[in-house]
């Protein structure tokens, strides 16, 4: 019997190795899976390659582990922001190594690892500095800089729904980046507010199949995520 649901976040998370690469889910506060996050500190796994949409804010979530000193590099599309004081902090006095891709770039190369396509041109950041290096050519007279596909050893995402076979739904604004990291990961671990008996999860609405999840589990979700908006 298929059964990914596992005890807790802890349990979860326990073979995330030194140096791996981690993806997480989010957009700004909305989709951060901070349960999974929380646990990955407690783990200790060091030497943290981080993809995420941004560097976090405050001293929670994203911005909470790089705070714990777990994290070398961050690869993102907004690092800094109005409480962002962690990761200045850090990559100002060279403890954390920034890679900044356009947004649209970033999601575009993790939907092409998962897709198996080693790398695609864009015209995105062309005669910028973030182009530095980067192979170019032209197409239909435009020019356009390779990038190269964006594989992750373990995604944290936050859904809505679950079930034992690890087919997810997302709420509303908090599905960003889920999707796509979960296919672009040797081992997607969701964080999920209701796990549902299997077979109720409508099939119209199932964004991340069961086949891309690894490890589905349940969380206490607060009121605001139970209330409707």
């Amino acid at each position: 019997m298929i059964n990914k649901q596992v005890v807790d976040a802890q349990q979860a998370v326990a073979d995330v190795p030194d140096g791996a690469v981690v993806g997480i889910g989010g957009f700004g506060n909305s989709g951060v899976p901070v349960d999974l996050i929380d646990a990955l500190i407690a783990h200790g796994a060091r030497d943290l390659t981080l993809v995420s949409n941004n560097a976090g804010g405050g001293e929670v979530g994203v911005a909470r582990l790089l705070k714990a000193g777990l994290v070398r590099k961050i690869v993102c599309s907004f690092p800094r922001a109005a409480d962002s004081y962690v990761f200045d902090a850090l990559y100002r006095s060279g403890q954390l190594e920034l890679e900044l891709v356009p947004q649209g770039t970033l999601a575009e190369r993790l939907r092409a690892a998962g897709a198996g396509v080693g790398a695609f041109f864009t015209p995105t950041a062309y005669g910028t500095v973030l182009a530095a290096d980067r192979e170019v050519r032209t197409f239909n007279g435009r020019e356009q800089v390779m990038e190269l596909a964006l594989a992750l050893d373990f995604a944290l995402v936050k859904a809505e729904c679950a079930d034992r076979w690890g087919n997810l739904t997302y709420r509303k604004l908090a599905r960003n980046f889920g999707p796509v990291m979960a296919t672009a990961a040797r081992c997607t671990i969701a964080s999920a507010a209701q796990m549902l008996p299997l077979g109720e999860l409508d099939p119209e609405t199932i964004v991340t199949p069961g086949i891309y999840v690894s490890r589905v589990v349940h969380r206490s979700a607060p009121a605001e995520e139970r209330s409707a908006a």
